[in-house]
């Protein structure tokens, strides 16, 4: 087993100017299961093929252990990859198509079939052994495919959203099967997924990245806790954070005619007369008219049984001097109510943040105000 260390690490594609990947700092223990998440194009998949070294490094390092790997080929790197594709050898059985690699390495038949058997045990394939990935679902080949990185015995597991080929509840299963077996197997682990649910859901840590630039990178609880910008707050988080432009006042925030206490020193470290602030739809509680809260106005109720979101507008001032609610912008705005006792469509409602769970950035630069 290994640590993996990504330093400095940078890939410019030629003819672009921007790097896909840029000055990637990532330290990863021992045994790790760590998931790089973002949007379409944030650079998490070109993160793995670099440490696979199916991608160029053009600046910087990326060690395995303490060997600096950054300019072996791909079979000197001591990696096995799943892919979103299984990429199964059709015509070959399943019990092959796991011990292909170990019969291109020259390793004795009894003991390829025996690396074989003990993988499928792990992963309940026993059955499937003889026959073609043609009959199996698309959940048993995902796990072929996982079979044939696993009897390779490798010191570090890499994973590129090998669950996007599966439907919904199959997925849900899935990843719960990857996240215990890589836990009983003990081998580092990095997986790519643009699902910011399966980061959360998997991983022992979540590198969130963005236009190439890591943007966060921590455990799960933490993250969701204390986002570090604007970015990670809105992306980590289902349904999203609702994010409000607000005015700084006298002692705390201006929102819908009421101020929101807040810390003096955090105030004094944000730039300019405003700022943003983030609620969770969880962390809402339903208030009176004139009870602080914010006013808003329910479109959509989404009845889930024991809870309930609401998905309405909220109005909330952006200039320190105006008064009248009619002049206040409408922002989306979605909260979680008790299910049983759920708004009504058209009503308004207000809702106040509880004690303790408001987020606040610079409305500049996107950082968390330390708070």
């Amino acid at each position: 087993m290994a640590t993996v260390k990504f330093d400095e690490a940078t890939r410019l594609y030629p003819g672009n100017d921007k790097p896909s990947v840029d000055k990637l700092n990532i330290d990863i223990e021992d045994g790790e299961f760590l998931v790089l998440v973002g949007p379409s194009g944030c650079g998490k998949s070109t993160s793995l093929r670099m440490l696979a070294g199916l991608e160029e490094v053009n600046a910087g390092k990326i060690w395995i252990g303490d060997r600096d790997v950054t300019n072996l080929s791909p079979k000197d790197r001591d990696v096995a990859m799943v892919f979103q594709n299984y990429a199964l050898y059709p015509h070959m059985t399943v019990a092959d198509n796991m011990g292909f690699a170990l019969k291109i390495a020259g390793v004795d038949k009894g003991e390829i079939r025996k690396r074989v058997e003990e993988a499928a045990k792990i992963l309940d394939l026993e059955a499937y052994l003889e026959r073609k990935p043609k009959a199996l679902s698309g959940g048993q080949r995902q796990r072929v495919a996982m079979g044939r990185a696993i009897v390779r015995s490798p010191q570090v597991f890499l994973m590129d959203e090998p669950l996007s080929n599966l439907d919904a509840k199959l997925r849900v299963q899935t990843r719960t099967q990857i996240a215990s077996l890589q836990r009983r197997l003990g081998v580092t682990t990095v997986y790519v997924t643009h699902d910011q649910v399966e980061a959360m859901t998997m991983g022992d840590r979540v590198a969130v990245l963005k236009d190439g630039l890591l943007m966060q990178c921590d455990t799960p609880r933490r993250m969701y806790d204390h986002p570090n910008n604007v970015f990670v707050a809105g992306f980590i988080g289902s349904p999203a954070m609702n994010l409000l432009d607000v005015d700084v006042a006298d002692g705390g925030v201006k929102v819908s005619g009421s101020v929101m206490p807040v810390d003096r020193e955090v105030l004094a470290s944000a730039h300019g007369k405003s700022i943003t602030m983030g609620v969770r739809p969880e962390d809402l509680e339903l208030t009176s008219e004139g009870g602080g809260g914010i006013p808003v106005t329910v479109d959509v109720v989404e009845e889930l049984g024991a809870d309930a979101y609401i998905y309405g507008s909220a109005k909330v001032h952006q200039h320190v001097d105006a008064d009248d609610d009619a002049d206040a912008p409408e922002r989306p705005f979605i909260a979680r109510v008790d299910g049983r006792r759920p708004p009504k469509k058209g009503e308004t409602v207000y809702l106040a943040p509880k004690q303790g769970h408001l987020h606040l950035f610079d409305s500049e630069t996107g950082q968390r105000l330390e708070n």
